[in-house]
């Protein structure tokens, strides 16, 4: 029977996901897997074909933390603003892991509809329905709104020299959120 391999499929990963995390998914390949690792470059590719491979896991493993970490709403909080918090804070705490997710043409393809017809999505439009009293269109139509002000803050954090400032964002966010759920029920009794 062969000796079990000493650096595994997971430890690589594990070792291009900090890569990813810490300087961004750009400098995951074979030498800086096997650096992290202590060994040579020969694990990593007898483990995998490509360094592409590595990478779309690497993506995988980072769009399901990301999925996990938006999800954290607290009950006492709008839950399209908890959401939209939690975006902007991923961004500005998690930087390479953002542009990773949120900066690399991975919606290649897709527009803002497809983004809106999601089944992890669904749970909260349906809360926020309920909350708003709006339709599940209107819902949908007021979280895409609310998408690209929260992507635009979310992108000047994760790109700059910013400092962080949950108290200014929340006011931002709410009078954005009021405001739209206000023009839509306008649009609507004028129908």
């Amino acid at each position: 029977m062969p000796p079990k391999p000493r650096i595994t499929r997971e430890m690589i990963l594990a070792a291009a996901y900090a890569i990813a995390r810490e300087q961004g998914a750009e400098q995951i390949n074979a030498r800086t897997i096997s650096e992290r690792l202590g060994c040579s470059t020969q694990p990593v590719l007898y483990h995998f074909d490509h360094i592409e491979d590595i990478r779309r896991e690497v993506y995988r493993m980072a769009d399901e933390y990301q999925t996990e970490y938006l999800m954290q709403l607290p009950q006492d909080q709008n839950p399209m603003t908890a959401l939209g918090l939690n975006y902007i804070r991923f961004a500005a705490e998690e930087k390479p892991l953002f542009r990773l997710l949120c900066q690399s043409d991975s919606f290649q393809g897709q527009n803002l509809t497809a983004l809106t017809d999601t089944p992890q999505l669904l749970p909260i439009l349906q809360v926020f329905q309920q909350e708003t009293e709006l339709t599940l269109a209107q819902a949908k139509m007021v979280f895409k709104t609310l998408c690209m002000l929260v992507h635009g803050c979310a992108s000047l954090l994760a790109n700059n020299t910013m400092e962080y400032d949950e108290a200014e964002i929340i006011p931002m966010l709410e009078m954005a959120f009021n405001g739209m759920i206000g023009a839509m029920k306008m649009e609507e009794s004028q129908q």
